[in-house]
């Protein structure tokens, strides 16, 4: 049984999405840190305007993919907008 190859465009994106990338800039940081403070102000709006149970723990965990995501985008990229 052989295996197969992927494409080498989507080799190259997922070595991509998996590598280390560190800030180029300060603008880069900055947007970073952007990110992280938004994240949070609503992570706080969210803990002190709902009951704690599964779905303030669920809305926590969601929020963290968006903040990771967020700023896995401008990692990727190496650009701020």
């Amino acid at each position: 049984m052989s295996a197969m190859t992927a494409p080498t465009e989507l080799r190259d994106r997922i070595a991509n999405d998996f590598a280390y990338h560190a800030p180029r800039d300060e603008e880069i940081k900055t947007a970073h840190e952007n990110v992280r403070a938004e994240c949070l102000k609503l992570a706080l709006f969210i803990v002190d305007n709902t009951p704690v149970g599964r779905e303030q723990s669920s809305a926590l965990t969601r929020l963290e993919e968006v903040m990771f995501h967020a700023n896995a985008a401008i990692a990727r990229q190496g650009t701020a907008v």
